[in-house]
């Protein structure tokens, strides 16, 4: 071996050495607390903090692994890496239980238990909120506890368990009116309460609930969009409980006090207002409004049909930009690897080079099978990659003829439960798909290019998830479809909402976001 290749040898050693020492001083874990600190304005700077931790994590930052993690949950969330999300909170749960910290084990819990539940109703979740329980305990949170006794109610509102729900809510009513500081946890049990009282036609109580629940709504602590939702909800379902008793006079005024919100209300609201508008003034002999609103439903029924139906059909080109985008991720991978194997050998080369007059022949035998080794396992990938492909393939054009059975059927609602089956169903078989993009942006960007540019154009202060969300809602889609679409709860997805408003500074204006998406954006062609 020559001077110069020693020294460069022992240059990297010490080098290495030297790494290695600073690594052990180096304090990772102050990333985590910034991370934190950013995580609610910009998950992209949380995002920067938590790469600078060098792996392997389990070093760099030892006993920090749950929040770690949990912060990894959120900025999955914000970018809707339902795959990732989950996983981040699997991991979060794993570790928080080894470093024994309850109350982020509580909280991936109760995650887990809303992710699978209430997007799959999966039963195998209620292992996960005894498991929050236990957790919340532990850690002292009574606030854990509060979150899964509402959730608990929640659960028994929508399976149409009226009464058990109610027992629940009124049980801890008190408590919840006691805590001041988070006022939505006595909004949530009020509004509950007054549903489930007009289900079980107690007009009384329901009007006593009612009157509770208007007592929050100028506390700090309350989004007004929140409060806002639930009372055209409550007001609508006084108005159709009015209407089955004949009562029309209450019936219009409660219809009066929803038309007021009807830019808080989601579509599903809004079909029943219309349908609701038509039977009252049906009921008076006022035959033209009737069919007014019945024109309106109709109007609205099929613009939701050929929204999802345009949906469909389109899903093709981001599944095959999809499968792009992972087949270019695996080369990259393989050259970082193949550059990596390079140097490696390189530097085996120079202790290789001092032995070679006494190894020579038996260094000639490795290296020919280190060269066949390479081959067999590029062969293998290849081969993988290929049976991927044609797998894909397949995948698509059976879609493909799905859809075109379902453009056959006449039957308007018929037509409309296959299309939200045959969702259901590509959310699934291609959700190992789609979770390996790099930003879910790019794969719905195909569906409206146009709308796409301008939004960025208009509002770069919105993330990627947001103009996601901004988009379904021009498209017409409600809160409800549009969680399940994006795997997230009807609470995040209301939370997400009113985000969007705040940053494009529509808080303190007299009009709704969905107003603002279709006078904005009203001369583009959607496709």
């Amino acid at each position: 071996m020559n001077i110069q290749n020693f020294v460069l040898v022992c240059l990297i050693f010490m080098a290495s050495k030297a790494h290695c020492q600073d690594f052990k001083g180096e304090n990772y874990t102050r990333f985590i607390d910034s991370a934190n600190v950013h995580i609610n304005e910009s998950s992209a700077r949380a995002q920067a903090f938590l790469d600078s931790i060098p792996p392997p994590l389990e070093k760099s930052i030892a006993g920090k692994l749950a929040d770690y993690y949990s912060i990894k949950a959120l900025i999955h969330d914000d970018y809707s890496e339902n795959a990732y999300l989950y996983q981040s909170y699997i991991l979060a749960l794993k570790y928080a239980e080894k470093e024994k910290n309850y109350r982020i084990a509580g909280f991936a819990c109760l995650e887990l238990y809303s992710n699978i539940y209430f997007t799959k109703k999966d039963t195998t979740a209620n292992k996960y909120l005894e498991k929050a329980k236990t957790f919340y305990k532990l850690a002292n949170y009574n606030y854990g506890a509060v979150e899964i006794e509402q959730m608990l109610a929640y659960t028994k509102f929508m399976n149409g368990e009226y009464k058990q729900c109610n027992a629940q809510l009124l049980s801890n009513l008190e408590k919840y009116n006691n805590i001041k500081d988070v006022r939505y946890f006595y909004m949530f049990a009020t509004y509950m309460l007054t549903l489930n009282y007009l289900q079980l036609d107690d007009f009384k109580k329901a009007q006593l609930y009612y009157k509770a629940f208007k007592t929050v709504k100028d506390d700090e602590s309350i989004v007004k969009y929140n409060y806002l939702s639930f009372k055209s909800a409550i007001d609508l379902s006084f108005a159709e409980a009015y209407f089955e008793k004949k009562q029309i006079d209450s019936t219009n005024y409660y219809l009066a006090n929803t038309t007021k919100l009807r830019n808080y209300m989601n579509n599903e609201l809004i079909r029943d207002y219309f349908s609701l508008k038509a039977d009252a003034f049906k009921f008076i002999g006022n035959l033209d409004k009737t069919r007014i609103y019945l024109d309106s439903i109709s109007f609205f029924e099929n613009k939701m049909f050929n929204t999802i139906v345009d949906a469909s059909m389109d899903i093709n080109a981001p599944l095959l930009k999809a499968e792009s985008e992972l087949e270019t991720e695996n080369d990259k991978k393989f050259r970082n690897g193949a550059l990596a194997l390079l140097l490696f050998f390189m530097l085996a080369a120079l202790g290789i080079f001092y032995l070679i007059y006494r190894k020579k022949n038996r260094h000639k035998l490795s290296d020919c099978s280190n060269r066949v080794n390479n081959l067999a396992y590029l062969k293998s990938n290849n081969e993988k990659l290929t049976g991927k492909v044609i797998g894909l393939e397949e995948y698509i054009n059976n879609l493909k003829k799905e859809i075109k059975d379902i453009a056959t059927i006449h039957d308007l609602p018929t037509q409309r439960e296959k299309i939200k089956r045959l969702y259901r169903s590509l959310q699934v078989n291609s959700s190992t798909l789609l979770d390996k993009s790099e930003n879910h942006l790019e794969l719905i960007n195909n569906l409206n290019v146009e709308f796409f540019r301008q939004m960025k154009l208009r509002h770069p202060q919105l993330n990627d998830s947001e103009v996601i969300t901004a988009y379904y809602l021009f498209m017409g889609f409600k809160n409800k479809e549009i969680a399940v679409f994006l795997n997230i709860s009807v609470r995040a997805m209301e939370s997400r909402r009113y985000r969007i408003s705040k940053k494009i500074n529509l808080g303190t204006k007299q009009t709704t976001l969905v107003d603002y998406l279709k006078t904005t954006f009203k001369d583009l062609r959607v496709r």
